[in-house]
């Protein structure tokens, strides 16, 4: 069964930094563009970051390039976001995406809240 399960997130102070965790199981992640989204309250959800299935290439939003880092590591099937100079909009639920056979999954998503 394919499964994702989010991890890492807490409340962090402004230009903090918090690193994301997206353990994958059923299925070799390697072999999947993974996307990590964010929800806000009363906001939609959006893309924030991806990586490629071939070459590891990533994709950041504008809002979090120069300061957001996606990457994976294969041997543990796992993709992280390593999240720096945080600020107050960062602050949202997070969830890492796939999609397999024309249907997307979702984990459970992890709160990051960024606050003094």
């Amino acid at each position: 069964q394919l499964q994702l399960v989010e991890s890492g997130g807490g409340l962090v102070q402004p230009g903090g930094s918090l690193r994301l965790s997206c353990a994958a199981s059923g299925f070799t992640l390697d072999y999947y563009v993974i996307g990590w989204f964010r929800q806000a309250p009363g906001k939609e959800r959006e893309v924030v970051s991806c990586i490629s299935s071939s070459d590891g290439s990533p994709f950041h939003a504008d809002s979090v390039k120069g300061r957001f880092t996606i990457s994976r590591d294969n041997a543990k099937n796992t993709v992280y976001l390593q999240m720096n100079s945080l600020k107050p909009e960062d602050a949202a639920v997070y969830y890492c995406n796939v999609i397999e056979g024309g249907k997307g999954y979702w984990g459970q998503g992890t709160q990051v809240t960024v606050s003094s």
